[in-house]
């Protein structure tokens, strides 16, 4: 095999609450993801001598060693000291910096489809632990489906997986710093934090009308008081139907529960588009 294509799938939080500052300088997070099916798609050849090239179909993205695919690829040929390099070709549809894990989806694609083009035979766990070494969000993406997170979001529980719910995802023209985002936060401070044992029992009970009531994200008061245009993102979702809506990660993507896909298409039809990524996305 010299040439393997292989999808990275998006994730949203349904949950994500901030525990405390580690003394590493991280924060401990407690979080319920969610991979939904808004995917990239990337094509992964064989080149000689290691080398590694990444192009994608988005400019504004870096294809350098700051790409986290970049970092994929070389730490896969670092560790099982593979004979030959890696040529990515990413076709992006997850937009970038949206809080929708893209990078780390990427990568997770990037380890899983070498593993697969060098024949390596290495295990899900395998590759999860490499992989939490250069993101933390990488082990969800490489698991997918529903999970808890905890840690700095690397130790993973899984769920039951949640049914087939239509999402509406906004993301505006602008990107939100995660590093900016965490250190305006003030554990202390936070005013209301999600009930994660509740939402996981929601998820075994397949009830979705309550998994939309249970939503929360405490970085959300950091975000929106940076960017106030979110909240009303927010309540223009429920004002169109949306069962309940969220932002994602850090932002500044906000997401919105439909019970139908008809019903999240009527939505997009009403929402305000201007300087807004307007997607139409189900749960995975």
């Amino acid at each position: 095999m010299f040439k393997l294509d292989v999808d990275a799938r998006a994730k949203i939080n349904l949950t994500l609450d901030v525990l405390y500052r580690r003394p590493d300088g991280y924060h401990e997070v407690e979080m319920i993801m969610q991979s939904i099916a808004l995917k990239d798609h990337l094509t992964l050849e064989l080149l000689p001598g290691r080398a590694i090239e990444v192009s994608c179909s988005t400019p504004e993205l870096l294809c350098d060693e700051s790409n986290l695919a970049y970092k994929a690829a070389k730490l896969m040929i670092e560790e099982f000291s593979l004979d030959a390099g890696v040529k990515i070709t990413l076709n992006k549809n997850i937009p970038l910096a949206a809080g929708l894990a893209g990078g780390s989806a990427d990568a997770a694609a990037v380890m899983i489809g070498m593993n697969e083009l060098f024949g390596l035979k290495k295990s899900e766990e395998d590759l999860m632990m490499l992989g939490k070494t250069i993101g933390a969000d990488i082990p969800f993406c490489i698991h997918g489906g529903t999970a808890v997170a905890r840690g700095i979001g690397e130790k993973l529980t899984p769920l039951k997986p949640v049914p087939k719910i239509a999402l509406l995802l906004v993301k505006p023209h602008y990107s939100v710093s995660t590093k900016q985002v965490y250190s305006r936060l003030n554990v202390k401070d936070i005013k209301s934090r999600p009930d994660t044992a509740a939402m996981i029992r929601t998820i075994l009970n397949e009830d979705v009308a309550a998994m939309a009531k249970g939503l929360c994200n405490v970085l959300e008061e950091v975000t929106f008081g940076l960017y106030p245009e979110l909240s009303f993102i927010k309540e223009e979702l429920r004002k169109n139907g949306a069962l309940g809506s969220l932002m994602s990660g850090s932002g500044p993507t906000v997401y919105g529960i439909f019970e139908t896909r008809s019903a999240a298409q009527r939505a997009a039809a009403r929402m305000d588009t201007g300087n807004k990524a307007i997607i139409i996305s189900e749960t995975q």
